[in-house]
């Protein structure tokens, strides 16, 4: 049968409106006209009247924030060694130049994070509510390696939905100090150091040429900051100061090294404490 009058202006009317939705969903096409002809198609997105947003950010919204970072653990008879840079960035925007990425979990276990800054901070929160609660029905300390592993347990059970890069470091009466890495995907492996962030693939060659097992708190101390400044300098993605954590029975030790006050000198580590111990 033929379709009435009433029914093809109901079709009509329909075909409008949901052209006109997909108008505002989709981005339309804008084609400009140079003085030699059409010019590239730039799309452009519907921006409602009364949109909190401004029309730069609906067109071009920003990155995710990020950590894209170097960090460090270095394992010595009696602690550990922590370091890290402190730029965040959001996309090629540096947001901010002196972050912290080593967070405190409990009294003398701390956490380098690398990845997303919104995903690492999520991560750290939980573990600081459950080992908290943890420390008080024990009655005492909890342990380095209990820490990694309730880190590795939300991560791996998250690692479709995360992006986050931990290094678990620390010093507990049971084991001392100890490193645990745990990358992308929730693993946890102890190791005697750790590096991680996207500017760790720069100093491989570095790390592996000068570490030594059995280095001292103060050769530990100079391979950490040698190690990120190499990697501040050769990384985008890294930069602004580094700092240092060192953790002992006795408690931690802070310090910052300014961006202009870098140790780049190209001597070897050993030599470089040596000269610094006899000076």
């Amino acid at each position: 049968p033929r379709p009435s009058n009433s029914s093809l202006c109901a079709r009509s009317i329909i075909s409008e409106r949901s052209c006109a939705a997909m108008d505002v969903i989709a981005p339309r096409s804008v084609h400009q006209h140079g003085p030699l002809g059409p010019q590239q198609t730039q799309f452009v997105r519907h921006v409602e009247p009364g949109c909190p947003y401004r029309a730069d950010d609906v067109m071009k919204p920003e990155q995710a924030v990020s950590t894209g970072t170097t960090i460090m653990a270095v394992a010595f008879d009696g602690g550990v060694v922590m370091g890290a840079d402190t730029r965040t960035s959001t996309g090629d925007y540096v947001a901010n130049r002196a972050s912290r990425k080593i967070s405190k979990v409990h009294d003398n276990i701390f956490v380098c994070r690398c990845g997303s800054a919104a995903d690492t901070q999520a991560l750290t929160g939980f573990v600081i509510n459950y080992l908290g609660q943890h420390s008080v029905e024990l009655g005492k300390q909890p342990t380095v390696n209990t820490a990694a592993n309730l880190f590795k347990l939300i991560a791996y059970n998250n690692k479709d939905n995360l992006m986050a890069g931990l290094i678990v470091a620390g010093y507990d009466d049971k084991k001392g100090g100890q490193v645990f890495s745990i990358p992308l995907g929730g693993s946890v492996h102890q190791v005697p150091y750790a590096c991680d962030g996207s500017g760790s693939g720069f100093i491989g060659g570095f790390i592996d040429a000068n570490y030594r097992p059995g280095m001292t708190k103060a050769e530990c101390l100079q391979f950490v900051r040698q190690s990120v400044a190499h990697a501040m300098a050769r990384d985008g993605s890294s930069g602004g100061m580094i700092r240092t954590l060192v953790i002992t029975k006795d408690g931690v030790e802070e310090d910052a090294i300014e961006g202009n006050k870098l140790p780049l000198d190209r001597e070897p580590v050993a030599l470089a404490v040596h000269h610094v111990m006899c000076s």
